[in-house]
């Protein structure tokens, strides 16, 4: 395994698709991706604008993981590791370069949605990380923490 990390580039953008169709808990296909309104069009823009802020790791030249932020909210937008690569601390690299990203461009609060259900990877990783509840639900029943 030869493993790199980078910013994503913008040509990038349907790989970071195929990488979130096949994660291990949460996977989504791309048109319900697009139901919620992320398709690669304006996930391609928001990069090239700046709004979004993007790490990737590669093995070789695949990707193999990837996340994504908004400089604008201070929201972590996605953060997506396929299943092979689990457990080898690609998801705390590639989160912990977002978040640095995310501070460089000033945001104050810094967040993400994210699973109440225990029985979830995602529930205990970003405890374990410092991330904090703040009692805030979306309406898809996810709960807001925020990074302390």
């Amino acid at each position: 395994m030869n493993l790199s990390f980078r910013t994503t580039s913008p040509n990038e953008v349907k790989e970071m698709f195929a990488v979130r169709a096949r994660t291990r808990e949460h996977g989504m296909s791309l048109e319900q991706l697009a139901e919620i309104g992320i398709t690669p069009q304006s996930v391609t823009a928001d990069l090239v604008s700046g709004k979004v802020t993007s790490a990737a790791c590669f093995d070789e030249n695949v990707l193999v993981g990837f996340c994504n932020g908004d400089r604008e909210t201070g929201e972590v937008l996605v953060l997506a590791v396929l299943a092979d690569y689990e457990g080898q601390g690609i998801g705390k690299r590639l989160l912990a370069r977002v978040v640095e990203a995310l501070r460089e461009a000033g945001c104050a609060r810094i967040w993400l949605s994210a699973t109440t259900d225990p029985a979830m990877r995602a529930h205990g990783f970003y405890r374990a990380l410092g991330w904090q509840p703040t009692g805030e639900t979306l309406a898809n029943g996810s709960e807001i923490l925020i990074l302390v």
